[in-house]
């Protein structure tokens, strides 16, 4: 990449923006012929953060393909989904746990109130696990993927009302 692109430096911006919004450790990107990972790491002095532009691969193994068993009771069409300002989403690709660990109780399950900023589920990503907050406070209404399931960037996880 190079210095002449300023829309990959936009976008790499706009993802250190989003990285430190939802407060996530690391977030990667795909598209077309550019990857961008960008990754933050916690010292006793601060905040770092590192971005990696790198060349995509010619082809990618195809991700696989949810559970039946992470959509709700309800289904919904996912234009419902996308529109609703309660929807959460997906920050990265990954791995989704709905408990901090095995055995232990779940973050939340339909019906539990909740707080803005309030651990919904984790995403393994990277063998690093990145809490996803609430985005908004509510109630959680539908829980849209079930334990140890891949997730995709954008992929809904969960409404709050």
């Amino acid at each position: 990449m190079s210095k002449d692109e300023p829309a990959d430096q936009a976008l790499i911006r706009a993802i250190a923006e989003l990285l430190n919004e939802q407060n996530l450790a690391e977030i990667e990107i795909e598209r077309e012929d550019l990857r961008v990972r960008v990754t933050r790491s916690y010292a006793s002095t601060g905040v770092q953060q590192v971005m990696v532009p790198a060349a995509a691969p010619a082809q990618m193994a195809a991700p696989a393909a949810p559970a039946a068993a992470a959509t709700s009771a309800t289904p919904a069409k996912s234009d419902d989904l996308a529109s609703n300002p309660g929807t959460l989403t997906s920050p990265m690709v990954g791995t989704a746990y709905l408990s901090p660990e095995p055995g232990k109780p779940a973050f939340v399950a339909v019906g539990t109130r909740v707080t803005e900023g309030q651990t919904i589920v984790i995403i393994e990503a990277m063998k690093t696990m990145n809490q996803i907050p609430a985005h908004k406070s509510g109630t959680v209404t539908r829980l849209l993927v079930a334990d140890a399931t891949p997730v995709e960037y954008g992929q809904p996880l969960a409404v709050i009302e």
